[in-house]
């Protein structure tokens, strides 16, 4: 029973290291495939070309007659035939060469399918040779029960870093337009304020702080969310809260002067530095979620070798 298992997982094993190599095959000859074809377009041009050029001085053309006229048509005519046919030859060689390139792509990509079950099959034989040594109660029995809630804990740790990961980075997009928002919003109050702005610059202003609020409230639960992810992770993550304060409004439209447009003018800056600030943080958070999702592939892969190498040991 343990050797007939031992056998398969050996051949199983080599299975996926073919599948594994020719799953580059496949990719290398795609892309020799793809460089034979820009080269066989360029070949074609140039084969139309040199044919251009010999029906120019064989029929009534400008050509013809002035090679003619310098005595000179035969002997251009039998250059540009030997150039064409040239170019003929090699446009039919890089033809019949993508061809066979394609021919090897198909089979490689035909080989590829039959091996496709190959991983899933190996993965299934390794559970099974797992299942065997543990309910034998081997030496190597404690190690792989030690090691299989070792990989749940860190398969759970990964995922949750992911959810993380993609809080943050769907944050982030969240603070970048806020950020637009309010830089449009600044915009309009720089004018407003030292260019002589009124009634419609004032309005267009407060709609774009309004803009801005409406991204920041957006923002705001976007970075919720990242609080809420990230409490499930170990450890100390401080993520930053969004508050803008009172961007506007009714005063600075309808008492409209200097003093007020320069308050104004002053939370918009304001809103900018914590919308700056926020995003400082988010980066710093997702460089460090970066680090912890490395750290965990490398001990899933760590694990993984290890366990391999118990259950494939004789």
């Amino acid at each position: 029973m343990d050797g007939d298992v031992m056998r398969r997982l050996a051949d199983a094993a080599e299975r996926v290291r073919e599948h594994e190599t020719i799953g580059r095959q496949v990719e290398l000859l795609l892309r020799r495939v793809e460089e034979a074809e820009r080269h066989l377009d360029r070949l074609c041009h140039t084969h139309e070309r040199e044919q251009q050029d010999v029906e120019r001085l064989e029929g009534r053309s400008i050509t013809r007659v002035l090679a003619s006229l310098r005595g000179s048509r035969d002997d251009d005519l039998a250059r540009e035939r030997a150039e064409a046919e040239l170019a003929a030859r090699r446009e039919a060689d890089a033809r019949a060469h993508l061809a066979e390139l394609r021919r090897e792509h198909r089979a490689a990509q035909a080989r590829r399918a039959e091996l496709a079950d190959s991983p899933a099959a190996y993965a299934a034989l390794l559970d099974e040779r797992e299942r065997q040594l543990i309910a034998g109660q081997g030496p190597r029995a404690a190690r792989l029960a030690g090691l299989a809630g070792e990989r749940d804990r860190l398969t759970t740790r990964a995922r949750q870093v992911d959810e993380a990961a993609r809080a943050a980075a769907a944050a982030r997009t969240a603070l970048a337009a806020v950020r637009d928002h309010l830089a449009k919003a600044d915009g309009w109050s720089t004018y407003d304020t030292f260019f002589g702005g009124g009634m419609v610059s004032s309005v267009i202003k407060h709609n774009r702080m309004d803009d801005a609020a409406a991204a920041a409230r957006a923002a705001d639960r976007r970075l919720a969310v990242l609080r809420t992810e990230l409490a499930d992770l170990p450890g100390v993550w401080l993520t930053p809260e969004l508050e803008l304060g009172e961007l506007t409004r009714f005063a600075d439209i309808f008492l409209d002067n200097i003093f007020t447009d320069l308050a104004v003018r002053g939370r918009i800056r304001r809103a900018q530095a914590a919308v700056e600030r926020a995003g400082t943080a988010v980066a710093r958070l997702r460089g460090r979620l970066a680090t912890e999702a490395g750290e965990v592939r490398r001990s899933l892969a760590d694990l993984a070798g290890e366990r391999i190498a118990l259950l494939t040991a004789p």
